[in-house]
């Protein structure tokens, strides 16, 4: 019969450790911040303008009610001062200063705090969570927006078969423009796709980040692996469906950058590394220029037109007329623009619309904040795109050892900042919203912790899964 020995070879059995609450409720705070930043248009067609400003005060404050303790108390460790993002927050500092000289102080003041609730969000967001617990959180809010997205289209289609307008009103008598419509009705009969953010070019750009974060999921060996694949072909669907040629070009200019990194990780000598620049710069080049030199084809097939749709003419001349009054501050900050203050209302209308954003990220910037203004935003998204670029491209080293393995983790940062850049050519969000907390997110996370499963800030946490959740030998 077997007994228990006095001298047993390993320790007794204890029960597994269990992750507190109080981290688990952060995370799943970081995860509605999340969906309420990317889906905010969905915020503002269920409780109207002032429901989504009380939202982001409710955000301000949950953000420093939890974060001011954890400083304090240097949980779960000791806040990087030195490691902010200082660019960004000085854009930050210098929007806000901008009241002093806005041609516009009322909606300086309300994009402010939007912009204050994303940037501290977005630090509390970098601080508290592992490499690994950002991605998941990322994950779970593309698949929330996806899944509501999905889910209304659908009941648009079958249930009330008739377009949606904003606060779930009914189209009433008369003509409607397209454009005013939450839901358009369009998921049986091949038309363009809005899904819960009511916007096709923005669920397109949302798709596209949901299809590289699964993608690093899958890579991970994450738990529910077919699961994440399955999301994944419905994020590719719903990027197919919305049809937007920015989205297009961003997934292209994303999968060269993909296989450019992928290709550097396989040199092992300066050398080599060198080449595979000179003949991938040389690519981008002609690349470049047969898209300037063949654009009016290029976007006639993509269904637009050489002009991007009216920007050109409608948009960005006037946003440099305007520009030039006060080219070196700026007229004041506003991200975005808020189209019922005077300065604004009227002033650009496309489609019987007063448009809130110049459709390109640095005429915007140059608009309402000068040529400093552009210069600091500038400086911050090249430096984010220079340390995520080593991030992924740089084998993780801290000592002698030279051969431990690359982490899917680090390609994410990059492929999102090198979306965001692209993006910014034809539309504003990578200055607003989520293209800034994604700014100072992973601009303050690659300057904290360079290295993903290293040190105390990357512990793995316990209910995590895979290879990628245990820590780096």
């Amino acid at each position: 019969m077997a007994q228990y020995t006095k001298h047993p070879v390993t320790a007794p059995p204890t029960a597994p450790e269990r992750e507190s609450t109080g981290h688990l409720l952060l995370r799943a705070y970081a995860t509605i911040v999340l969906i309420a930043v990317f889906a905010h248009t969905a915020v503002y067609n269920l409780l109207g303008l002032y429901g989504a400003g009380i939202l982001m005060i409710v955000m301000i404050l949950a953000a420093c009610a939890i974060g001011i303790p954890m400083i304090a108390q240097k949980r779960p460790y000791r806040f990087a001062w030195r490691r902010l993002p200082w660019t960004a927050i000085g854009y930050t500092v210098f929007a806000l200063l901008s009241v002093a000289w806005s041609q516009w102080r009322g909606p300086t003041l309300i994009t402010w705090m939007l912009l204050a609730a994303v940037t501290i969000n977005a630090l509390l967001i970098a601080h508290a969570l592992s490499w690994q617990e950002i991605i998941g959180s990322l994950a779970s809010a593309f698949k929330w927006i996806l899944g509501l997205s999905l889910a209304l289209e659908l009941w648009v289609s079958i249930v009330i078969q008739h377009p949606l307008l904003p606060n779930f009103l009914m189209v009433q008598d008369g003509d409607v423009d397209p454009h005013l419509y939450w839901v358009r009705n369009n998921l049986f009969d091949g038309g363009r796709i809005q899904g819960i953010v009511g916007n096709s070019n923005i669920l397109a750009i949302v798709s596209l980040f949901a299809i590289i974060t699964l993608g690093v999921r899958i890579a991970q060996h994450a738990r529910w692996r077919a699961t994440h694949i399955l999301w994944l072909v419905l994020a590719a669907f719903l990027m197919f469906r919305a049809s937007s040629a920015t989205a297009y070009l961003c997934a292209l200019a994303a999968a060269v950058v993909l296989l450019v990194a992928l290709l550097i990780r396989r040199t092992t000598t300066p050398r080599d590394r060198g080449r595979i620049y000179a003949i991938c710069g040389g690519i981008v080049v002609i690349a470049v220029a047969a898209l300037v030199v063949f654009r009016q084809p290029l976007f006639t097939a993509l269904g637009r037109g050489a002009d991007l749709t009216g920007r050109t003419d409608l948009i960005w001349a006037k946003v440099l007329e305007r520009a030039a009054q006060h080219p070196i501050f700026g007229n004041g900050f506003s991200s975005p623009w808020i189209p019922t203050d005077p300065s604004f209302d009227g002033w650009i209308i496309d489609h019987g619309i007063t448009v809130f954003h110049a459709h390109n990220m640095w005429l915007d910037v140059l608009m309402q904040l000068g040529v400093v203004g552009v210069l600091l935003m500038g400086v911050a998204y090249l430096s984010l795109l220079w340390r995520s670029w080593f991030f992924a491209a740089d084998r993780p080293r801290w000592d002698l050892r030279a051969d431990r393995p690359y982490s899917p983790v680090t390609l994410l940062p990059v492929l999102f900042t090198v979306v965001l850049l692209v993006q910014g050519l034809a539309e504003s969000t990578p200055i607003m919203l989520w293209g800034w907390m994604m700014l100072v997110l992973f601009s303050f996370k690659i300057k904290a912790v360079p290295l993903v499963g290293v040190g105390l800030s990357e512990q793995s946490r316990v209910t995590e899964r895979g290879r990628e959740a245990r820590r780096i030998p």
